[in-house]
């Protein structure tokens, strides 16, 4: 018997427009239309791609063409939890489910887990679940606090910080914590994509950040130590901090630890950066950290004081995507 996988890599399912066809249960769940806007590799979005999805789903289930009571977005696993923040911070007024899912296997693998996760998320698009979320392996996680955490196994996402909002054995079973319907906002497509991520490492040059300083960037991410601790001392990175704040740069700390917080008071480095205009962002994941940013950094850009404006952003904690 000759078996395996073939040599080719992987490239995106070609979906058809009925899913119905693929997945006859699906008619058991509720009436699907589809609507194609790509096919792509996840890694090959983009922040527009985001905005496209965002107002795409905001028109269906607020403009003035039929309503949908809820949505199902199928994504590639590489970037879905990317998307996924990006969409809770777009879409900040739901009162229904947008539910973001897809798979560590195509479709036509026999072993596939596409088939499962996408009756899931259906099944929960029909629910009342008022959030951007992704429907993987049998749990409903709050997009905004996801990320992905195995590229192997086909519990491929984890939340470590927020318990699931829902697990989907022979019933499906809601947390309290599921967020209350909110009321409707004005699609806001606002986003500044010129942001980076910096992940700090004993040895980092801070020139390096100087550097980015110098390229027109308008807000940074930084991956710290444990609660939130930079170097102070040799290699500090605390005056690029400083001069990123005075220039107007937001600077966003958040840690490199999946479980825990930044407490940017608990240890002299986190307090230094504290100091020189850091911003904490508690037990966000650096994806909602980083799309938050752009996002928040969009619509403050007529503000006086851009600093500022973001830090507010990141206090408000009513999506639910900080605990602390």
């Amino acid at each position: 018997m000759m078996h395996g996988r073939e040599s080719e890599p992987l490239a995106p399912d070609v979906y058809t427009r009925d899913l119905v066809s693929e997945l006859p249960v699906l008619r058991k769940i509720a009436e699907i239309k589809t609507h194609i806007l790509y096919n792509l590799d996840s890694s090959d979005l983009q922040p527009h791609h985001w905005i496209e999805l965002g107002r795409t789903v905001h028109n269906a289930f607020y403009g003035n063409g039929p309503r949908y009571d809820g949505a199902v977005i199928i994504h590639g696993t590489d970037t879905m939890a990317f998307s996924a923040s990006a969409l809770a911070f777009l879409l900040p007024g739901l009162d229904r489910p947008v539910i973001l899912t897809g798979s560590q296997a195509p479709l036509s693998d026999v072993r596939t887990d596409a088939r499962a996760n996408l009756v899931d998320a259906c099944h929960l698009a029909t629910m009342p679940i008022a959030e951007v979320a992704i429907a993987f392996d049998s749990r409903l996680l709050r997009g905004c606090r996801a990320t992905k955490l195995d590229a192997w196994s086909m519990t491929a996402f984890g939340s470590p910080s927020c318990p699931p909002l829902a697990e989907l054995g022979i019933d499906v079973v809601i947390a309290p914590h599921v967020l209350p319907p909110r009321p409707l906002h004005a699609f806001d497509d606002r986003i500044e994509p010129r942001v980076f991520v910096l992940r700090a490492f004993p040895g980092l040059d801070p020139s390096v950040l100087f550097a980015i300083l110098g390229h027109n960037v308008r807000g940074l991410v930084i991956e710290a130590f444990g609660a939130g601790n930079v170097p102070r001392l040799e290699n500090s990175l605390v005056p690029a901090i400083e001069a990123a704040t005075q220039k107007g740069v937001p600077v966003v700390i958040v840690s490199q630890s999946p479980r825990g917080a930044v407490d940017l008071l608990r240890y002299e480095g986190g307090a230094a950066a504290a100091r020189a205009g850091a911003i904490s962002a508690g037990d966000m994941t650096s994806e909602a950290a980083l799309t938050k940013l752009m996002i928040e950094l969009g619509r403050a850009a007529q503000s006086t004081d851009v600093v500022a404006s973001v830090r507010n952003a990141f206090d408000d904690r009513s999506l639910g995507e900080r605990t602390r």
